[in-house]
């Protein structure tokens, strides 16, 4: 009789998200005369930028031709994608990061849920909590997390670094030494950001120990202070310590094309081992490339036209968030978040778990978020709300909280 991977069994019945998508749809079916608004998931609402659709046509016309037409993509992305990339987002910054340093793929989500398949299984990994589910269940179904406890609703092989209100939801170094640490700012589900000179600190810290930091840098083009790194590769060491993921989802609107790219820099090893050839090696065994015409709409986001248009969109979206943070905090709620990030992070009244708030607001206001709970044992008492939604629904939203 075959075995399967009985990890699997250890999850939760559903991913967070698709829960969230079962109730939604459960009571819109039993209320088809209700307008529902969902602030809950972070999918861009504003179509993709002239530049890029530009460039996909130019590409389809290729496709034509048999002079230019393109079968599978290298592995590893296409030159004209990663040159731009490296212009674009590192060279200015005085990364040093190379081209042949880039692995493009179809999403940072696949990445960072897939890297995990370089490490040992008794690793330990280190999250910030909450966290982006994706980060623990993909440890778990590679049987990394240990045994599951309801009542703290914490893994023990997991080390969990809170970020609450007192440390400005922003984690501290731990206690345990890590093998693997998570990190991601402008942090999802928070919106908290952190400055270089913090970010400097983990990075010193994982050199130290010998722990490799997995960076999710998805929501960097939302950063507006001065401070806050948009790469990890901005600090001094990381390029022997921390692997880095990139997402066209949130800054271009890709969430429909799907691309992204990980860096994973040459300087980092264990011993002799290279895991940037690991995962070289990973990637062309599993994976045939993002396809051609995703990868030319890609470079066209780093055009001076492309740059400009998801700038604007990115613009367009940080308006909503500011809308969704003063409405909510005239309200009378405390709000984080919504500065470098387009989420924002509400407490609840305490006389309800972030379960029956969302219920609250779904059948109050029509208006759907993430519960907090949803991210780990810190989030409860917590809501997310994102500013992914349309100008006109945002509003609406906040204005049908604001009279609850």
């Amino acid at each position: 009789m075959f075995q399967i991977n009985t990890n699997y069994q250890k999850l939760p019945g559903s991913y967070l998200f698709a829960a969230i998508g079962k109730k939604v749809r459960e009571y819109s079916a039993a209320h088809p005369d209700r307008k529902v608004i969902s602030l809950g998931i972070g999918d861009v609402t504003q179509p993709l930028a002239p530049a890029v659709i530009e460039a996909l046509h130019k590409a389809v016309d290729e496709m034509g031709a048999a002079e230019t037409f393109r079968g599978y993509a290298p592995d590893l992305g296409y030159d004209f994608l990663r040159d731009a990339i490296v212009k674009g987002d590192f060279a200015s910054r005085g990364c040093g990061i190379q081209a042949d340093e880039i692995f493009v793929s179809d999403g940072a989500k696949c990445d960072c849920g897939n890297i995990q398949e370089l490490f040992a299984q008794e690793s330990r990994v280190a999250v910030c909590d909450p966290v982006y589910p994706v980060y623990v269940d993909s440890n778990v179904m590679a049987g990394r997390t240990g045994t599951y406890d309801p009542e703290t609703e914490t893994w023990s092989n997991v080390i969990y670094m809170p970020c609450t209100e007192a440390n400005q939801f922003v984690p501290e170094l731990p206690r345990e030494i890590p093998d693997l640490i998570y990190l991601c700012f402008p942090n999802n589900p928070t919106g908290s950001a952190i400055t270089k000179a913090q970010l400097q600190e983990w990075v010193d810290y994982a050199v130290r120990v010998g722990a490799v930091i997995l960076y999710d840098a998805a929501y960097e083009a939302y950063i507006s202070e001065p401070d806050i790194p948009h790469s990890i590769y901005e600090c001094e060491g990381a390029r022997s310590c921390a692997i880095e993921f990139h997402s066209f989802s949130k800054n271009a609107g890709f969430t429909g094309l799907r691309l992204g790219y990980t860096v994973i820099p040459k300087e980092l090893k264990w011993g002799d081992v290279s895991l940037h050839s690991m995962w070289a090696r990973r990637h062309g065994t599993k994976y045939n490339g993002a396809p051609y015409i995703v990868q030319r709409a890609g470079e066209a986001v780093y055009s001076e036209a492309g740059r400009a248009q998801t700038m604007a969109q990115v613009a367009y979206y940080m308006e909503n968030a500011k809308t969704i943070y003063h409405g909510l905090k005239e309200a009378g709620y405390p709000v984080y978040g919504g500065v470098n990030s387009p989420y924002v992070w509400l407490k609840i009244p305490s006389a309800m778990d972030s379960w029956e708030f969302f219920d609250f607001l779904l059948e109050n206001a029509n208006v759907v978020g993430t519960p907090g709970s949803g991210f780990g044992p810190s989030g409860e008492g917590y809501f997310r709300l994102t500013g992914f939604g349309t100008k006109e629904n945002t509003r609406e939203a906040v204005e049908r909280i604001k009279k609850l």
